[in-house]
């Protein structure tokens, strides 16, 4: 029922799943992926911040998480996007603890439709966002819309583990075990999330899978596109570089 609600408002379904959590994000974020996230992050932000870019753009910046270890690991000014106002509120909340509020902006918006010029940042990354859009497609043509030629973009997701002892495992632990913890360490909203999340990734994959992903990438004008899967598949990072070259812009 959830996951077929998610499908049909998207966005309307993402902004209630996580209104009860922005405080809490980061640790969820943490026990849903069995303590991987951090480091499922910077395996994302590693070309990014190799590529020396001096703006960048991260979409579904939730509390700011992200956006705060991009400002650790580069010199760039970031600019952080999300359509929940109350994580945003965290995570203005987070960057001004972290001293950072002079290079971390933040805002309110959908990366479906993004309110920016082509061409605007330098590089560009984007974290649990394609399973809260209709059209994961035509998001990606959005995201590369606004990086400019050369730019890297970059993405986690939750993935399926395509081992299938590994699968077994994670569906009893995505089923059974998660939306329980979830309940006795976070009460009703971290079980609802909980709850939520496995079917959630499952039926993303069988939907888009992951050669529908690289495809999507492609053409999107991102070249260059590689892939890891994280934790025995549990994650995906994903990233590559915007097609033409950064000198004529």
């Amino acid at each position: 029922m959830r996951v077929a609600e998610s499908r049909r408002q998207p966005n309307q379904f993402a902004r209630r799943l996580f209104s009860g959590l922005p405080d809490r994000y980061d640790r969820l974020a943490e026990i849903l992926s069995l303590g991987q996230n951090r480091r499922w992050r910077r395996a994302m932000i590693d070309p990014v911040a190799a590529s020396h870019p001096a703006s960048v753009l991260d979409v579904a910046t939730g509390p700011a998480g992200v956006a705060l270890q991009i400002a650790a690991r580069t010199g760039a000014r970031v600019t952080g996007i999300d359509l929940s106002r109350d994580m945003l509120q965290a995570g203005v909340s987070s960057v001004a603890e972290h001293g950072q509020a002079g290079r971390i902006a933040l805002l309110i918006g959908r990366g479906e439709e993004l309110p920016f010029a082509d061409a605007t940042f330098d590089a560009l990354t984007f974290t649990y966002l394609l399973r809260y859009v209709s059209d994961p497609a035509a998001t990606v043509r959005e995201l590369a819309r606004v990086v400019r030629p050369g730019g890297v973009v970059a993405n986690l997701e939750f993935h399926v583990p395509p081992n299938p002892l590994w699968r077994a495992a994670w569906v009893l632990f995505t089923r059974v075990i998660l939306p329980a913890a979830g309940l006795v360490t976070g009460g009703r909203e971290w079980y609802r999330v909980g709850r939520f999340l496995g079917p959630s990734i499952s039926e993303h994959y069988r939907r888009y899978p992951l050669s529908d992903h690289l495809a999507a990438w492609w053409d999107a004008g991102i070249e260059d596109v590689e892939y890891r899967l994280m934790s025995l598949g549990g994650g995906l990072v994903m990233w590559g570089r915007k097609a033409g070259d950064r000198s004529v812009v």
